[in-house]
Protein backbone atom coordinates (compact mmCIF):
# COMPACT_ATOMS: atom_id res chain seq x y z
CA UNK A 1 0.00 0.00 0.00
CA UNK A 2 1.53 3.44 -0.41
CA UNK A 3 1.73 5.58 2.62
CA UNK A 4 -0.84 8.40 2.83
CA UNK A 5 1.11 10.55 4.99
CA UNK A 6 3.89 10.13 2.32
CA UNK A 7 1.42 10.76 -0.04
CA UNK A 8 -0.29 14.03 1.22
CA UNK A 9 2.85 15.45 2.30
CA UNK A 10 4.15 15.64 -1.00
CA UNK A 11 0.87 16.60 -2.63
CA UNK A 12 0.73 19.46 0.65
CA UNK A 13 4.79 20.36 -0.31
CA UNK A 14 3.66 20.63 -3.94
CA UNK A 15 0.90 23.17 -2.68
CA UNK A 16 3.03 25.25 -0.36
CA UNK A 17 5.49 25.37 -3.93
CA UNK A 18 2.89 26.34 -6.38
CA UNK A 19 1.14 29.09 -3.63
CA UNK A 20 4.55 30.70 -2.16
CA UNK A 21 7.58 29.70 -4.20
CA UNK A 22 10.43 27.38 -3.89
CA UNK A 23 12.55 29.23 -1.51
CA UNK A 24 9.43 27.56 0.83
CA UNK A 25 9.59 24.12 -0.29
CA UNK A 26 11.77 23.49 2.59
CA UNK A 27 9.13 23.64 4.42
CA UNK A 28 7.74 20.16 6.76
CA UNK A 29 3.91 19.87 5.22
CA UNK A 30 3.56 18.59 9.09
CA UNK A 31 1.10 15.52 8.22
CA UNK A 32 -0.22 13.94 11.07
CA UNK A 33 -3.06 11.36 12.13
CA UNK A 34 -6.03 13.03 13.81
CA UNK A 35 -8.94 12.57 15.96
CA UNK A 36 -11.17 15.04 13.47
CA UNK A 37 -9.99 13.21 10.29
CA UNK A 38 -7.91 10.45 9.22
CA UNK A 39 -4.69 13.36 9.07
CA UNK A 40 -3.84 16.38 9.50
CA UNK A 41 -2.00 19.47 7.73
CA UNK A 42 -0.36 21.78 10.35
CA UNK A 43 2.07 23.47 8.35
CA UNK A 44 0.07 27.04 7.94
CA UNK A 45 1.13 27.52 11.55
CA UNK A 46 4.63 27.61 10.51
CA UNK A 47 4.41 29.25 7.32
CA UNK A 48 1.70 32.18 8.48
CA UNK A 49 5.32 33.34 10.69
CA UNK A 50 7.37 33.31 7.97
CA UNK A 51 5.00 34.98 5.53
CA UNK A 52 3.59 37.66 8.22
CA UNK A 53 0.35 36.51 7.38
CA UNK A 54 -2.72 34.54 9.50
CA UNK A 55 -2.24 31.13 9.41
CA UNK A 56 -5.88 30.18 8.37
CA UNK A 57 -5.48 32.26 5.66
CA UNK A 58 -2.59 30.64 4.69
CA UNK A 59 -4.14 26.95 5.07
CA UNK A 60 -6.85 28.66 3.13
CA UNK A 61 -4.63 29.77 0.36
CA UNK A 62 -3.18 25.76 0.38
CA UNK A 63 -6.18 24.00 0.56
CA UNK A 64 -7.54 25.48 -2.79
CA UNK A 65 -4.04 24.55 -4.34
CA UNK A 66 -4.40 21.22 -3.37
CA UNK A 67 -4.68 18.29 -5.73
CA UNK A 68 -6.25 15.59 -3.76
CA UNK A 69 -9.48 14.80 -4.93
CA UNK A 70 -7.84 10.82 -6.43
CA UNK A 71 -7.22 10.31 -2.67
CA UNK A 72 -9.35 12.34 -0.28
CA UNK A 73 -12.31 14.39 -0.04
CA UNK A 74 -12.07 18.01 -0.08
CA UNK A 75 -9.88 18.92 2.84
CA UNK A 76 -11.48 21.33 5.22
CA UNK A 77 -9.65 24.33 7.05
CA UNK A 78 -10.31 24.06 11.12
CA UNK A 79 -9.00 25.39 14.27
CA UNK A 80 -6.17 28.23 13.73
CA UNK A 81 -5.23 26.58 10.15
CA UNK A 82 -5.35 23.10 10.07
CA UNK A 83 -6.07 21.22 7.28
CA UNK A 84 -8.05 17.98 7.36
CA UNK A 85 -7.77 14.93 4.90
CA UNK A 86 -10.45 12.22 4.95
CA UNK A 87 -9.53 9.35 2.95
CA UNK A 88 -11.91 8.36 0.14
CA UNK A 89 -12.66 4.84 1.09
CA UNK A 90 -12.48 3.75 -2.84
CA UNK A 91 -8.95 4.60 -2.53
CA UNK A 92 -7.95 2.87 0.72
CA UNK A 93 -9.71 -0.52 -0.89
CA UNK A 94 -7.79 -0.08 -3.95
CA UNK A 95 -4.19 0.04 -1.60
CA UNK A 96 -5.44 -2.67 0.95
CA UNK A 97 -6.10 -4.95 -2.95
CA UNK A 98 -2.55 -3.73 -4.06
CA UNK A 99 -1.19 -5.26 -0.46
CA UNK A 100 -2.78 -8.23 -0.70
CA UNK A 101 -0.73 -9.07 -3.94
CA UNK A 102 2.37 -7.69 -2.68
CA UNK A 103 4.95 -10.54 -0.66
CA UNK A 104 6.37 -7.36 0.37
CA UNK A 105 3.38 -6.30 1.98
CA UNK A 106 3.89 -2.47 1.00
CA UNK A 107 7.18 -2.17 2.22
CA UNK A 108 9.14 -0.28 -0.82
CA UNK A 109 12.73 -1.83 -1.87
CA UNK A 110 15.37 -0.27 -0.04
CA UNK A 111 16.28 2.04 -3.11
CA UNK A 112 20.13 2.22 -2.02
CA UNK A 113 21.25 -1.29 -0.33
CA UNK A 114 23.83 -1.08 2.27
CA UNK A 115 26.09 -4.11 3.36
CA UNK A 116 25.09 -4.03 7.38
CA UNK A 117 27.37 -6.34 9.67
CA UNK A 118 25.03 -6.76 12.64
CA UNK A 119 27.18 -8.39 15.63
CA UNK A 120 24.71 -10.56 18.20
CA UNK A 121 24.72 -12.91 20.79
CA UNK A 122 28.35 -13.57 21.33
CA UNK A 123 28.56 -15.58 24.37
CA UNK A 124 31.83 -17.21 25.64
CA UNK A 125 32.93 -20.67 24.23
CA UNK A 126 32.98 -23.41 27.66
CA UNK A 127 30.54 -21.36 29.23
CA UNK A 128 26.65 -21.96 29.25
CA UNK A 129 24.39 -18.71 27.89
CA UNK A 130 22.53 -17.34 30.38
CA UNK A 131 19.74 -15.43 30.65
CA UNK A 132 22.00 -12.20 29.84
CA UNK A 133 22.61 -13.11 26.49
CA UNK A 134 18.37 -13.84 25.56
CA UNK A 135 18.84 -9.97 24.94
CA UNK A 136 21.42 -9.67 22.58
CA UNK A 137 20.42 -13.05 20.90
CA UNK A 138 16.94 -12.30 20.02
CA UNK A 139 17.07 -8.10 19.30
CA UNK A 140 20.49 -8.87 17.05
CA UNK A 141 18.83 -11.06 15.37
CA UNK A 142 14.96 -9.35 14.72
CA UNK A 143 17.06 -6.69 13.11
CA UNK A 144 18.77 -8.43 11.12
CA UNK A 145 15.53 -9.96 10.15
CA UNK A 146 13.98 -6.91 9.42
CA UNK A 147 17.37 -4.90 7.79
CA UNK A 148 17.34 -8.02 5.46
CA UNK A 149 13.84 -7.83 4.56
CA UNK A 150 14.35 -4.29 3.99
CA UNK A 151 16.59 -5.56 1.09
CA UNK A 152 20.28 -4.89 2.25
CA UNK A 153 22.78 -7.38 2.42
CA UNK A 154 22.88 -8.25 6.15
CA UNK A 155 26.02 -10.30 7.45
CA UNK A 156 25.66 -12.21 10.53
CA UNK A 157 28.33 -11.71 12.98
CA UNK A 158 28.80 -13.93 16.13
CA UNK A 159 31.71 -12.43 17.60
CA UNK A 160 32.03 -15.77 20.41
CA UNK A 161 34.96 -15.54 23.57
CA UNK A 162 37.22 -18.57 22.04
CA UNK A 163 40.27 -17.13 23.01
CA UNK A 164 41.90 -15.71 26.10
CA UNK A 165 43.69 -16.69 29.19
CA UNK A 166 41.20 -19.52 30.42
CA UNK A 167 41.57 -21.55 27.49
CA UNK A 168 44.90 -22.78 29.12
CA UNK A 169 42.85 -24.41 32.17
CA UNK A 170 40.50 -25.84 30.20
CA UNK A 171 43.01 -27.43 27.83
CA UNK A 172 44.73 -29.10 30.43
CA UNK A 173 41.75 -30.30 32.02
CA UNK A 174 40.79 -31.83 28.98
CA UNK A 175 44.13 -33.61 28.80
CA UNK A 176 43.76 -34.22 32.43
CA UNK A 177 40.57 -35.81 32.19
CA UNK A 178 40.42 -37.62 28.70
CA UNK A 179 39.23 -36.36 25.40
CA UNK A 180 36.77 -39.02 25.23
CA UNK A 181 35.26 -38.76 29.20
CA UNK A 182 31.97 -37.95 30.62
CA UNK A 183 33.77 -35.27 31.77
CA UNK A 184 34.99 -34.13 28.42
CA UNK A 185 31.10 -34.91 27.40
CA UNK A 186 29.62 -32.37 30.08
CA UNK A 187 31.03 -29.44 27.06
CA UNK A 188 28.06 -30.47 25.04
CA UNK A 189 25.33 -30.65 28.33
CA UNK A 190 26.27 -28.73 30.82
CA UNK A 191 29.73 -26.78 29.75
CA UNK A 192 29.54 -24.72 33.04
CA UNK A 193 30.27 -27.83 34.62
CA UNK A 194 32.99 -28.52 32.85
CA UNK A 195 34.35 -25.03 33.54
CA UNK A 196 33.75 -25.10 36.88
CA UNK A 197 35.53 -28.51 37.68
CA UNK A 198 38.89 -26.88 36.08
CA UNK A 199 38.62 -23.91 37.66
CA UNK A 200 38.42 -25.60 41.31
CA UNK A 201 41.83 -27.42 40.38
CA UNK A 202 43.36 -24.35 38.64
CA UNK A 203 42.70 -22.53 42.27
CA UNK A 204 43.76 -25.54 44.58
CA UNK A 205 47.00 -27.67 42.56
CA UNK A 206 50.10 -24.77 41.71
CA UNK A 207 50.97 -27.68 39.20
CA UNK A 208 48.23 -27.38 37.29
CA UNK A 209 47.84 -24.01 37.36
CA UNK A 210 51.61 -23.42 36.19
CA UNK A 211 50.79 -25.85 33.16
CA UNK A 212 47.36 -24.02 32.45
CA UNK A 213 50.10 -20.71 32.11
CA UNK A 214 52.51 -22.12 30.13
CA UNK A 215 49.63 -23.52 27.42
CA UNK A 216 48.42 -20.42 26.92
CA UNK A 217 51.46 -19.01 26.09
CA UNK A 218 51.84 -22.42 23.42
CA UNK A 219 48.42 -21.41 22.55
CA UNK A 220 49.00 -17.93 21.51
CA UNK A 221 52.43 -18.97 20.07
CA UNK A 222 50.58 -21.33 17.49
CA UNK A 223 51.64 -24.64 19.08
CA UNK A 224 50.23 -27.31 16.59
CA UNK A 225 49.19 -29.66 19.13
CA UNK A 226 48.35 -27.14 21.32
CA UNK A 227 45.76 -25.48 18.72
CA UNK A 228 44.19 -29.07 17.86
CA UNK A 229 43.21 -29.50 21.61
CA UNK A 230 41.61 -26.00 21.62
CA UNK A 231 39.59 -26.71 18.24
CA UNK A 232 38.10 -29.82 19.88
CA UNK A 233 36.91 -27.37 22.96
CA UNK A 234 35.25 -25.41 20.55
CA UNK A 235 33.55 -27.92 18.77
CA UNK A 236 32.55 -29.58 21.63
CA UNK A 237 30.96 -26.45 22.86
CA UNK A 238 28.81 -25.89 19.24
CA UNK A 239 26.89 -28.69 20.28
CA UNK A 240 25.50 -27.01 23.08
CA UNK A 241 24.96 -24.00 21.22
CA UNK A 242 22.99 -25.29 18.29
CA UNK A 243 20.89 -26.95 20.62
CA UNK A 244 20.17 -23.39 22.40
CA UNK A 245 19.71 -21.14 18.81
CA UNK A 246 17.75 -24.33 17.66
CA UNK A 247 15.08 -23.99 19.82
CA UNK A 248 15.19 -19.75 20.07
CA UNK A 249 14.68 -20.13 16.29
CA UNK A 250 17.50 -17.66 15.65
CA UNK A 251 19.34 -17.48 12.20
CA UNK A 252 22.83 -17.44 13.26
CA UNK A 253 24.74 -20.55 11.87
CA UNK A 254 28.22 -21.58 12.45
CA UNK A 255 29.11 -19.83 9.49
CA UNK A 256 28.53 -16.44 11.13
CA UNK A 257 31.19 -17.20 14.05
CA UNK A 258 34.02 -15.40 14.05
CA UNK A 259 35.50 -15.13 17.46
CA UNK A 260 38.12 -13.30 19.11
CA UNK A 261 40.59 -16.01 17.73
CA UNK A 262 39.66 -14.85 14.09
CA UNK A 263 41.85 -11.94 14.45
CA UNK A 264 44.80 -12.63 16.58
CA UNK A 265 46.81 -12.67 13.34
CA UNK A 266 45.62 -8.70 12.94
CA UNK A 267 46.46 -7.69 16.54
CA UNK A 268 50.00 -7.06 15.88
CA UNK A 269 49.99 -5.36 12.66
CA UNK A 270 46.89 -3.11 14.34
CA UNK A 271 49.00 -2.28 17.48
CA UNK A 272 51.86 -1.30 14.79
CA UNK A 273 50.27 0.62 13.20
CA UNK A 274 48.85 2.29 15.72
CA UNK A 275 52.44 3.16 17.24
CA UNK A 276 53.91 4.66 14.09
CA UNK A 277 50.89 6.65 13.27
CA UNK A 278 51.70 8.26 16.84
CA UNK A 279 47.99 7.51 18.48
CA UNK A 280 49.90 4.44 20.75
CA UNK A 281 52.32 5.44 23.48
CA UNK A 282 53.51 4.02 26.59
CA UNK A 283 52.07 4.53 30.02
CA UNK A 284 52.73 2.92 33.30
CA UNK A 285 54.43 0.10 30.87
CA UNK A 286 51.47 -0.58 28.30
CA UNK A 287 50.23 0.57 25.60
CA UNK A 288 47.52 2.93 25.39
CA UNK A 289 45.71 5.19 23.24
CA UNK A 290 44.00 8.17 24.30
CA UNK A 291 40.96 9.65 22.12
CA UNK A 292 40.18 13.27 22.71
CA UNK A 293 37.36 14.11 24.52
CA UNK A 294 37.10 10.92 27.28
CA UNK A 295 38.40 11.99 30.67
CA UNK A 296 38.38 10.47 34.15
CA UNK A 297 36.88 11.45 37.30
CA UNK A 298 39.65 13.77 37.93
CA UNK A 299 39.63 14.81 34.62
CA UNK A 300 42.46 13.42 33.44
CA UNK A 301 42.76 11.49 29.72
CA UNK A 302 41.40 7.99 29.74
CA UNK A 303 43.32 5.33 28.08
CA UNK A 304 42.44 2.50 25.84
CA UNK A 305 44.93 -0.17 26.37
CA UNK A 306 46.11 -1.61 23.51
CA UNK A 307 48.92 -4.16 24.43
CA UNK A 308 49.33 -4.97 28.75
CA UNK A 309 52.36 -4.39 30.17
CA UNK A 310 52.83 -8.02 29.84
CA UNK A 311 52.87 -7.89 26.65
CA UNK A 312 49.76 -9.24 25.77
CA UNK A 313 46.77 -8.28 23.83
CA UNK A 314 42.97 -7.95 24.98
CA UNK A 315 39.60 -7.00 24.24
CA UNK A 316 40.30 -3.51 22.64
CA UNK A 317 43.07 -4.70 20.45
CA UNK A 318 40.47 -7.25 19.57
CA UNK A 319 37.66 -4.81 18.91
CA UNK A 320 40.00 -2.72 16.60
CA UNK A 321 41.26 -5.57 14.85
CA UNK A 322 37.72 -5.70 14.15
CA UNK A 323 36.51 -2.68 12.65
CA UNK A 324 39.92 -2.98 10.12
CA UNK A 325 38.80 -6.09 8.89
CA UNK A 326 34.97 -5.00 8.41
CA UNK A 327 35.70 -1.91 6.74
CA UNK A 328 38.94 -3.76 4.84
CA UNK A 329 37.69 -7.10 3.21
CA UNK A 330 33.52 -7.00 3.97
CA UNK A 331 33.37 -2.97 2.56
CA UNK A 332 30.56 -2.59 4.91
CA UNK A 333 28.20 0.67 5.23
CA UNK A 334 27.05 -0.09 8.04
CA UNK A 335 28.32 -2.09 11.31
CA UNK A 336 26.03 -2.33 14.48
CA UNK A 337 27.22 -3.88 17.81
CA UNK A 338 23.90 -5.47 19.93
CA UNK A 339 25.89 -5.82 23.12
CA UNK A 340 25.30 -5.03 26.58
CA UNK A 341 24.97 -1.13 27.74
CA UNK A 342 27.51 -1.76 30.34
CA UNK A 343 30.11 -1.24 27.39
CA UNK A 344 28.55 1.85 26.13
CA UNK A 345 32.17 3.97 26.94
CA UNK A 346 34.12 0.72 25.91
CA UNK A 347 32.48 1.13 22.64
CA UNK A 348 32.63 5.35 22.03
CA UNK A 349 36.20 4.98 22.69
CA UNK A 350 37.60 1.97 20.43
CA UNK A 351 35.37 3.78 17.56
CA UNK A 352 37.00 7.05 18.73
CA UNK A 353 40.50 5.31 18.46
CA UNK A 354 39.17 4.01 14.94
CA UNK A 355 38.45 6.84 13.40
CA UNK A 356 41.66 8.75 14.89
CA UNK A 357 43.44 5.82 12.98
CA UNK A 358 41.26 6.84 9.96
CA UNK A 359 39.94 3.27 9.92
CA UNK A 360 36.59 4.19 9.27
CA UNK A 361 35.76 6.31 6.13
CA UNK A 362 33.46 9.15 6.10
CA UNK A 363 30.19 7.85 5.54
CA UNK A 364 30.77 4.19 7.30
CA UNK A 365 28.62 4.20 10.38
CA UNK A 366 29.70 1.92 13.08
CA UNK A 367 26.92 2.20 16.06
CA UNK A 368 26.20 0.46 19.40
CA UNK A 369 23.38 -0.76 20.01
CA UNK A 370 22.63 -0.80 23.50
CA UNK A 371 20.65 -3.34 25.71
CA UNK A 372 19.50 -3.01 29.06
CA UNK A 373 19.66 -6.04 31.97
CA UNK A 374 16.66 -8.29 32.66
CA UNK A 375 16.09 -8.38 36.16
CA UNK A 376 14.07 -10.52 38.74
CA UNK A 377 10.89 -9.93 40.88
CA UNK A 378 13.14 -7.68 43.25
CA UNK A 379 14.56 -5.31 40.42
CA UNK A 380 17.95 -6.52 40.13
CA UNK A 381 19.80 -8.73 37.92
CA UNK A 382 18.06 -12.13 37.81
CA UNK A 383 19.76 -14.46 39.51
CA UNK A 384 19.20 -18.21 41.14
CA UNK A 385 18.37 -18.49 45.01
CA UNK A 386 21.99 -19.24 45.46
CA UNK A 387 23.19 -15.97 43.68
CA UNK A 388 23.98 -17.58 40.50
CA UNK A 389 23.14 -16.34 36.54
CA UNK A 390 20.03 -18.00 35.86
CA UNK A 391 20.85 -21.03 32.77
CA UNK A 392 19.13 -19.68 29.31
CA UNK A 393 18.18 -23.44 29.28
CA UNK A 394 16.47 -23.74 32.38
CA UNK A 395 14.42 -20.51 31.50
CA UNK A 396 13.51 -21.79 28.32
CA UNK A 397 12.23 -24.82 29.57
CA UNK A 398 10.19 -22.95 32.27
CA UNK A 399 8.46 -21.26 29.53
CA UNK A 400 7.49 -24.19 27.35
CA UNK A 401 6.28 -26.05 30.45
CA UNK A 402 4.04 -23.08 31.48
CA UNK A 403 2.92 -22.52 27.87
CA UNK A 404 1.65 -26.57 27.58
CA UNK A 405 0.15 -26.38 31.39
CA UNK A 406 -2.13 -23.46 30.27
CA UNK A 407 -3.21 -24.83 26.91
CA UNK A 408 -4.06 -28.09 28.53
CA UNK A 409 -6.61 -25.35 30.84
CA UNK A 410 -8.05 -24.53 27.89
CA UNK A 411 -8.90 -27.85 26.58
CA UNK A 412 -6.28 -28.30 24.03
CA UNK A 413 -5.28 -31.35 24.99
CA UNK A 414 -8.34 -32.88 23.34
CA UNK A 415 -8.48 -31.32 20.55
CA UNK A 416 -4.67 -32.25 19.47
CA UNK A 417 -2.28 -35.46 19.56
CA UNK A 418 0.45 -34.99 22.35
CA UNK A 419 3.24 -34.50 19.78
CA UNK A 420 1.33 -31.58 17.99
CA UNK A 421 0.46 -30.12 21.48
CA UNK A 422 4.24 -30.61 22.36
CA UNK A 423 4.87 -28.25 18.95
CA UNK A 424 2.45 -25.26 19.92
CA UNK A 425 3.51 -25.18 23.79
CA UNK A 426 7.07 -24.71 22.16
CA UNK A 427 5.89 -22.24 19.79
CA UNK A 428 3.76 -20.34 22.33
CA UNK A 429 6.22 -20.87 25.42
CA UNK A 430 9.66 -19.65 23.15
CA UNK A 431 7.28 -16.66 21.39
CA UNK A 432 6.17 -15.77 25.07
CA UNK A 433 9.53 -15.33 26.28
CA UNK A 434 10.87 -13.50 23.03
CA UNK A 435 8.26 -11.36 22.55
CA UNK A 436 8.32 -10.12 26.38
CA UNK A 437 12.07 -8.77 25.28
CA UNK A 438 11.49 -7.24 21.93
CA UNK A 439 8.44 -5.14 22.94
CA UNK A 440 10.58 -3.39 25.40
CA UNK A 441 12.76 -1.09 24.64
CA UNK A 442 16.22 -2.38 24.16
CA UNK A 443 17.96 0.30 25.90
CA UNK A 444 15.39 -0.54 29.42
CA UNK A 445 15.41 -2.68 31.36
CA UNK A 446 12.71 -4.89 32.35
CA UNK A 447 11.56 -7.40 34.82
CA UNK A 448 11.24 -10.92 33.64
CA UNK A 449 7.96 -12.32 34.83
CA UNK A 450 6.75 -15.66 32.88
CA UNK A 451 2.85 -15.16 34.37
CA UNK A 452 2.41 -12.10 32.10
CA UNK A 453 4.27 -13.41 29.40
CA UNK A 454 2.32 -16.23 29.15
CA UNK A 455 -0.50 -14.21 29.52
CA UNK A 456 -3.50 -14.36 26.37
CA UNK A 457 -4.86 -10.50 27.36
CA UNK A 458 -2.74 -7.55 26.91
CA UNK A 459 0.65 -6.82 24.74
CA UNK A 460 1.80 -10.03 24.44
CA UNK A 461 3.64 -12.93 21.85
CA UNK A 462 0.27 -15.21 22.85
CA UNK A 463 -2.22 -12.59 22.33
CA UNK A 464 -0.60 -12.07 18.77
CA UNK A 465 0.12 -15.69 18.23
CA UNK A 466 -3.94 -16.17 19.45
CA UNK A 467 -5.13 -13.68 16.69
CA UNK A 468 -3.45 -15.26 13.81
CA UNK A 469 -4.78 -18.96 14.75
CA UNK A 470 -8.33 -17.32 14.75
CA UNK A 471 -7.79 -15.44 11.44
CA UNK A 472 -6.50 -18.88 9.88
CA UNK A 473 -10.16 -20.46 11.66
CA UNK A 474 -11.98 -18.25 9.81
CA UNK A 475 -9.91 -18.95 6.61
CA UNK A 476 -10.24 -21.92 6.49
CA UNK A 477 -14.28 -22.35 7.19
CA UNK A 478 -14.49 -19.34 4.47
CA UNK A 479 -12.75 -21.76 2.04
CA UNK A 480 -11.46 -20.71 -1.38
CA UNK A 481 -12.16 -16.59 -2.29
CA UNK A 482 -11.18 -14.72 -3.76
CA UNK A 483 -8.44 -11.64 -2.01
CA UNK A 484 -9.75 -8.72 -3.76
CA UNK A 485 -11.82 -6.01 -2.40
CA UNK A 486 -14.30 -4.41 -4.11
CA UNK A 487 -13.63 -0.68 -4.28
CA UNK A 488 -17.07 0.25 -4.88
CA UNK A 489 -18.70 -1.29 -2.05
CA UNK A 490 -18.73 1.81 1.02
CA UNK A 491 -16.20 0.37 3.47
CA UNK A 492 -17.96 0.14 7.56
CA UNK A 493 -16.00 1.75 10.05
CA UNK A 494 -14.43 -1.03 11.60
CA UNK A 495 -13.53 -2.37 8.35
CA UNK A 496 -11.59 1.10 7.25
CA UNK A 497 -9.63 1.52 10.24
CA UNK A 498 -8.17 -2.46 9.78
CA UNK A 499 -6.97 -1.21 6.42
CA UNK A 500 -5.68 1.94 7.62
CA UNK A 501 -3.79 0.07 10.24
CA UNK A 502 -2.55 -2.42 7.54
CA UNK A 503 -1.04 0.61 6.36
CA UNK A 504 1.35 1.28 8.10
CA UNK A 505 3.27 -2.02 8.42
CA UNK A 506 5.57 -0.75 5.57
CA UNK A 507 6.59 2.39 7.64
CA UNK A 508 7.25 0.67 11.10
CA UNK A 509 10.14 -1.09 9.60
CA UNK A 510 11.55 1.10 8.30
CA UNK A 511 11.66 3.05 11.37
CA UNK A 512 12.67 -0.39 12.92
CA UNK A 513 15.65 -0.66 10.46
CA UNK A 514 16.44 3.15 11.15
CA UNK A 515 16.85 3.37 14.58
CA UNK A 516 17.05 -0.38 15.62
CA UNK A 517 14.12 -0.46 17.95
CA UNK A 518 12.15 -3.91 17.16
CA UNK A 519 9.63 -2.67 20.15
CA UNK A 520 7.97 -0.22 17.47
CA UNK A 521 6.92 -3.42 15.11
CA UNK A 522 5.58 -5.10 18.77
CA UNK A 523 3.57 -2.53 19.78
CA UNK A 524 2.24 -2.04 15.59
CA UNK A 525 1.10 -5.80 15.25
CA UNK A 526 -0.36 -5.77 18.58
CA UNK A 527 -2.79 -2.22 17.54
CA UNK A 528 -2.81 -4.46 14.79
CA UNK A 529 -4.57 -7.51 16.48
CA UNK A 530 -6.60 -5.32 18.41
CA UNK A 531 -8.23 -3.48 15.27
CA UNK A 532 -9.19 -6.80 13.93
CA UNK A 533 -10.74 -7.52 17.28
CA UNK A 534 -12.43 -4.57 16.70
CA UNK A 535 -13.39 -5.09 13.25
CA UNK A 536 -14.39 -9.16 14.03
CA UNK A 537 -16.87 -7.80 16.92
CA UNK A 538 -18.40 -5.58 14.90
CA UNK A 539 -18.54 -6.73 11.10
CA UNK A 540 -19.44 -10.80 10.42
CA UNK A 541 -17.80 -12.01 8.51
CA UNK A 542 -18.86 -15.74 7.14
CA UNK A 543 -22.35 -14.58 7.60
CA UNK A 544 -21.92 -11.33 5.33
CA UNK A 545 -23.49 -11.43 2.01
CA UNK A 546 -22.05 -10.68 -0.90
CA UNK A 547 -19.80 -8.58 -1.62
CA UNK A 548 -19.07 -7.65 1.72
CA UNK A 549 -18.18 -11.17 2.84
CA UNK A 550 -15.83 -11.22 0.22
CA UNK A 551 -14.43 -7.49 1.42
CA UNK A 552 -14.07 -8.76 4.60
CA UNK A 553 -12.44 -11.70 3.79
CA UNK A 554 -9.70 -10.39 1.80
CA UNK A 555 -8.97 -8.26 5.27
CA UNK A 556 -8.71 -10.98 7.18
CA UNK A 557 -6.63 -12.68 4.24
CA UNK A 558 -4.03 -9.17 4.59
CA UNK A 559 -4.42 -9.16 8.52
CA UNK A 560 -2.76 -12.37 8.98
CA UNK A 561 -0.46 -12.10 6.17
CA UNK A 562 1.15 -8.85 8.38
CA UNK A 563 0.87 -10.77 11.52
CA UNK A 564 2.51 -13.52 10.28
CA UNK A 565 5.30 -12.00 8.22
CA UNK A 566 5.60 -9.70 11.08
CA UNK A 567 5.76 -12.09 13.77
CA UNK A 568 8.83 -14.23 11.84
CA UNK A 569 10.97 -10.54 11.92
CA UNK A 570 10.46 -10.92 15.33
CA UNK A 571 11.90 -14.24 15.24
CA UNK A 572 8.81 -16.02 16.61
CA UNK A 573 6.18 -18.80 15.21
CA UNK A 574 2.90 -17.75 14.22
CA UNK A 575 0.70 -21.33 14.35
CA UNK A 576 -2.33 -21.45 12.29
CA UNK A 577 -4.05 -23.77 15.29
CA UNK A 578 -3.90 -22.81 19.00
Amino acid sequence: MADPQQVLAQRVHDAIVASFGPDFGDADPLIRPSSFADFQANVALPLGKRLGRPPREVAAELAARLDVADICAEPEVSGPGFINFTLRDEWIAAEATRMLGDPRLGLAPVGTPQTVVVEYSSPNVAKEMHVGHLRTTIVGDAIARVLEFAGHRVIRDNHVGDWGTQFGMLIEYLLDVGEHSAEAGLLRTDPNAFYQAARRIFDSDPGFAERARKRVVDLQGGDPGTLQLWQEIVDLSLDYLHRIYGRLGVTLTDDDIKGESFYNHLLADTVAQLEEKGIAVYSDGALCAFPPGFTGREGGPLPVIIRKSDGGYNYSTTDLATIRYRVDVLHVDRAIYVVGSDQTLHFQMVFAVAVQAGWIPAGTRFEHAQIGLVLGPDGNRLRTRSGDNVQLSDLLQEAVDRARGILVELDAAARFDPAELDTIAEAVGIGAVKYADLSTSRTKDYVFDLDRMVSSTGNTGVYLQYAHTRICSILRKAGSHDIEIDTTVPLHPMERALALQLDGFGDVLVEVGRFLEPHHLCGYLYELAKAFTDFYEESPVLSAEAPVRANRLALCHATAGVLKQGLNLLGIAAPERM
